[in-house]
């Protein structure tokens, strides 16, 4: 594991970082412009006094204004899961549907007891553990040199490949992230621990405003979902067979339209339903034509007021094609307690082909049974999070509003998305269509939405047919 500070901590970009800051919180109490407080805040040791004085007193916000960017190497996707997890971050991740992964190299924990002591077989355990990983590694490279494309071969990968990230977020943020790896629920994964303490020793020579918040922080509960394991028996998991509304706001055009027209004319919600009763006796076109325009303006705030949440079942490998898209409410069960791993699929490339699926089958069977060896032995959950692989299935909650639901599916629904992510998205935009028929007609690929493909070059040609047969 590597992580280096891109930029930033010279002298004379430390002290300007610092400075800003510093300026931030002497703003709102100083007298002067912005420049003139800027331009008093020149001494480093005092602005540094300052910025610890006032987070020191609750008022964090100040420390937004500075941002930071990670150079990160040689993690592995459970590091990548929980950095993406922290909505405020930026992050760029080296692709599996466009790499060949099979030399990235792969993480190898020292196992540990349910006490979290190292096991007196640890030796032994790493040694079967490096074997058991290199043949599923070997495996992937089977898949790839038979003819499956790196996007599906993927999901034989365990989670213990080596990731390559850039990650940017302001001190806040990162704040919130070291204490979270090293006093939280996680800090109990070494692979986490050891990120919070990598990225730790880097606050303490280039964000050293934090240094003391964070040394002094308590251990956070390492539990919060004891009261209600106390009170109910876990039941075996099962994956939802596609995705699932299960609620959504009440007549959700209805209330985009009428949204639309309080926020024109700052009328009341009464006014807004007699302006919209008589605008369709006008006109028995206006609520598509007004939602149209609605759907295609800029900002598209009236989309907003409206809320749909979705159970959605998905596969490890695919789940940051969901988790990247920040603007939305998103439940990913913990690693911990670990899932069901007999829930797994199977790409339809690999199923195809019968002799790469008994593969495949063969790979993840072999993983079971590894795992349960392993297990049987005593091994800490937190250690055997490793043996996970792409291809397990999970059910993962979220609520988007309309804005950012349109904002996904024209993404996800487009043919270069992933198979399973666009299926997803398909359906999503079925049943959200179901329920609000003017805004699901803005739901869907551009090509489809719009009429207009951004893909250049890599554009599929469906537009072309659409509006082919749009112009007939």
């Amino acid at each position: 594991m590597k992580i280096e500070l891109i930029g930033g901590y010279e002298k004379n970009d430390l002290e300007t970082r610092i400075q800003k800051v510093a300026t931030a919180g002497k703003l709102s109490r100083f007298p002067g412009n912005v420049f003139e407080v800027l331009e008093n805040c020149n001494d480093y040791e005092k602005n540094l006094k300052l910025i610890k004085r006032i987070i020191g007193m609750g008022h964090k916000s100040i420390i937004e204004h500075d941002y930071l960017v990670f150079a990160i190497s040689d993690v592995t996707p459970i590091i990548e899961q929980t950095i993406i997890g922290n909505r405020l971050t930026s992050f760029t991740i080296k692709s599996r549907r466009e790499v060949d992964f099979r030399t990235a190299g792969f993480y190898v924990p020292e196992f540990r007891d349910k006490s979290l002591k190292l096991h007196p077989k640890n030796e032994e355990l790493k040694e079967k553990y490096v074997k058991h990983m290199k043949y599923l590694f070997n495996t992937y490279g089977d898949l790839v040199d038979n003819g499956i494309n790196v996007e599906d071969s993927r999901f034989v990968l365990p989670y213990s490949f080596h990731s390559n990230i850039i990650m940017g977020l302001n001190a806040r943020e990162l704040e919130k992230i070291v204490i979270s790896y090293l006093y939280g629920p996680l800090s109990k994964i070494s692979e986490i621990k050891e990120f919070g303490n990598k990225l730790f020793d880097i606050i303490k020579q280039y964000v050293p405003y934090l240094e003391e918040i964070i040394s002094n922080h308590e251990e956070l509960d390492k539990n919060p979902f004891e009261y209600m394991e106390s009170l109910a028996d876990r039941p075996d998991i099962k994956i939802a067979d596609k995705p699932v509304l299960l609620s959504y706001t009440p007549n959700p055009d209805e209330v985009i339209l009428k949204s639309g027209i309080m926020y024109h004319f700052q009328c009341t919600e009464k006014q807004a339903e007699d302006i919209l009763e008589k605008s369709r006796q006008k006109d028995s076109e206006y609520n598509n034509k007004s939602m149209d325009i609605i759907l295609h303006k800029e900002d598209r705030r009236e989309l907003e007021q409206v809320n749909f949440t979705f159970q959605i079942p998905i596969s490890l490998s695919i789940l940051t094609h969901l988790t990247r898209h920040r603007m939305h409410s998103l439940l990913v069960p913990e690693f911990l307690p670990m899932w069901d791993m007999n829930n797994f699929v199977v790409p339809a490339t690999i199923k195809a082909k019968p002799e790469l699926e008994k593969l495949y089958i063969a790979a993840h069977d072999t993983n079971m049974k590894v795992f349960e060896e392993f297990k049987e032995l005593g091994i800490a959950e937190e250690d055997l999070i490793y043996f996970y692989l792409g291809c397990q299935m999970l059910n993962v909650v979220t609520t988007m509003n309309g804005r950012t639901l349109q904002w996904v599916l024209r993404m996800r629904c487009c043919n270069k998305a992933q198979w399973q992510i666009r299926a997803i998205a398909k359906e999503l935009a079925k049943q959200a269509a179901e329920v609000a028929p003017l805004l699901g007609k803005g739901l869907g690929s551009t090509c489809m939405t719009d009429y207009v493909c951004y893909e250049g070059k890599e554009c599929c040609g469906l537009v072309d047919k659409i509006l082919e047969q749009k112009n007939k």
